[in-house]
């Protein structure tokens, strides 16, 4: 492999996508690891007798700290530095992109973005404003970090220009409506936290730049502190399903559209929001 490239992936009890994600990314990389977060299924058995280093770790409660642990300690010493989870993998025409394009990478290329398209129930999520979803995932190591957030992490490149990668890799779960809704309701607590930090002005120092001039996550990032933060509670998650599934057409997604569209653009939106709601209610109870 002439990529000098180590891909870093977080993992707990993923045996259901381990192998395609491993086998998947040894065909950009010889030097896979993973931070396993003490699975309880195969999933540690699985990727060491495929190849990768696993390096296990208690949960620490957040992907930004698990994450920046493992570039603080896992002594990478390849040019390139790249992330990924368990539920992704490359397309065939990435593969080649990368292979040919990273060895010949500019000096003054410091990172690549690749556009991440979502299968959910088999079918690729094309529409709603939900792709491409440009990501910056390879970096030069020692440039990038994870931004230190409760969620919705982005990795901040320190020095360089990006570019961008013309093919996409794909996010594609393979697990079951019960498991998602039970992650989502997860998340929700964290993007709770998240809402919180942004509206004491408590989010950590570094993070991707807030402005509508920026690449995607820069735009998006200031909608959501600038615009979506600012609406009432409860109102925000009606204004959100209506703008994916109207206006930005998520209902030519079809009937798994439908499902995808409402569950992440309006159910898990609308508990955040009620999340938030309670939190502060038993703030005000307690207070007197």
């Amino acid at each position: 492999m002439s990529n000098s490239l180590t891909v870093i992936i977080l993992s707990y009890n993923e045996e259901k996508h381990i192998t395609r994600c491993i086998q998947n990314l040894k065909r950009v990389s010889d030097n896979i690891i993973i931070i396993d977060s003490m699975s309880t299924d195969r999933t540690v058995e699985i990727a060491t007798a495929l190849g990768a280093r696993v390096v296990q770790r208690a949960w620490p409660g957040n992907h930004s700290d698990q994450f920046n642990w493992a570039l603080d300690n896992c002594n990478i010493n390849t040019t390139w530095t790249m992330r990924m989870d368990c539920d992704e993998y490359l397309l065939d025409e990435l593969i080649d992109e990368i292979n040919t394009k990273l060895p010949l990478a500019k000096p003054e290329t410091g990172g690549y973005i690749i556009k991440r398209r979502v299968i959910f129930m088999d079918k690729w999520m094309k529409r709603g404003g939900f792709y491409p979803h440009r990501l910056l995932r390879i970096w030069r190591t020692g440039t990038g970090r994870l931004e230190e957030r409760a969620m919705d992490e982005h990795v901040v490149l320190e020095k360089g220009e990006t570019e961008a990668f013309e093919h996409d890799m794909v996010d594609h779960n393979l697990n079951d409506l019960t498991w998602w809704t039970h992650k989502q309701n997860n998340y929700a607590s964290r993007e709770v936290q998240d809402l919180l930090d942004i509206e004491k002005g408590t989010t950590s120092e570094n993070n991707v730049d807030v402005s509508l001039s920026g690449e995607q996550s820069s735009r998006k990032r200031w909608i959501k502190e600038k615009v979506y933060s600012k609406i009432p509670l409860f109102v925000r998650p009606f204004i959100y399903f209506i703008y994916r599934y109207f206006i930005r057409l998520g209902f030519l997604d079809g009937g798994a559209g439908l499902v995808w569209h409402f569950l992440q653009g309006f159910w898990y939106r609308f508990l955040v929001d009620a999340k938030m709601y309670e939190l502060k209610r038993n703030n005000r109870l307690r207070q007197g």
